[in-house]
């Protein structure tokens, strides 16, 4: 049963890994943003059977980046949290967002979105790859697990190495994930990519974010890819895009999330990912975001009674 708020200084926990605690630079300007508006607002990593959730307020999803090969365990704490204490994003949004079969759900609702397509969990990999190259005539493609973070088990081959594609895509499957393959666009290397944040709706700043799959370099063996960020105004068909996406989202204004961006051959803007899970929100790169974040944190306190 979850708690009622207490009359006096609202309790938070920002949500995250114990791998990621010292990593996530978007922490320590949201617990200076909270302890400014009046809140107290603590680290808690997801995973962490000590923790005690129902004495939270709002727990709100952080830096869990190390879910990904914990899919179902994390998804029940999810489920646990959401029963004690008031999670966000909520446990729908995490449900289908964790996963990145949601990238079909946009292509289907007439969303631009890089051309996708999936090799089931368990399923053989040459047929996929097979129908991939068939519809695409691209010289690269990015092989990925449809769950992952952080470009994890992510890799970029030519699409000539058949062998090399195989052995990437054939353990994850037989281990049991989705896997993913896309065209690798062109204008990465050159334009990079353009991430662009929304708190409470609303566009709030963007980033550009550099190539992370170098051609022929392994897949990350760390919790995430190191990326070479800056800030970044985006162009009007961008923010274009970025802003029809979350308005067509079934939930609601979402408290946070996280369009990343990239331009196909004929320079139009697609989503790449579509972040509302444990997104970085990259507050260092633009005046009072993280103070916006709390102040619409904040508003979604439950009500006493």
């Amino acid at each position: 049963m979850k708690r009622h708020p207490s009359p006096g200084t609202p309790a938070v926990a920002l949500v995250s890994a114990h791998a990621a605690r010292a990593l996530d630079e978007d922490l320590p300007p949201a617990l200076a943003a909270f302890a400014a508006a009046g809140a107290r607002a603590e680290i808690a990593a997801w995973d962490d059977e000590r923790v005690d959730w129902a004495r939270f307020d709002l727990a709100l999803l952080r830096s869990t980046w190390d879910y990904a090969e914990r899919l179902p365990e994390f998804l029940a704490w999810v489920e646990r949290a959401a029963a004690l204490t008031t999670l966000i994003n909520p446990l729908p949004v995490v449900r289908w967002n964790s996963d990145k079969h949601y990238l079909l759900d946009l292509a289907r609702a007439q969303l631009p979105v890089v051309p996708t397509v999936i090799a089931e969990a368990g399923g053989a990999a040459l047929p996929v790859l097979e129908e991939f190259l068939a519809h695409h005539a691209v010289p690269e493609l990015v092989v990925k697990p449809a769950v992952g973070a952080g470009s994890r088990d992510a890799r970029r081959h030519a699409r000539s190495d058949t062998p090399a594609i195989l052995a990437h895509m054939q353990p994850l499957l037989a281990a049991g994930r989705s896997v993913m393959l896309q065209p690798y666009l062109a204008s990465v290397d050159r334009d990079g990519e353009t991430a662009l944040m929304f708190i409470d709706g609303r566009f709030s700043h963007a980033v550009r974010k550099g190539p992370l799959l170098p051609a022929g370099a392994p897949a990350t063996a760390a919790l995430f890819a190191a990326e070479d960020i800056g800030a970044r105004v985006p162009d009007a068909d961008e923010l274009a895009v970025a802003e029809r996406v979350m308005a067509q989202l079934p939930f609601g204004p979402l408290l946070y999330g996280r369009v990343d961006l990239v331009r196909d051959d004929a320079g139009r803007p697609c989503v790449l990912e579509l972040e509302l899970t444990e997104p970085s929100l990259y507050f260092a790169y633009e005046l009072d975001s993280a103070t916006r974040f709390v102040t619409a944190a904040l508003k979604r306190l439950p009500r006493p009674g």
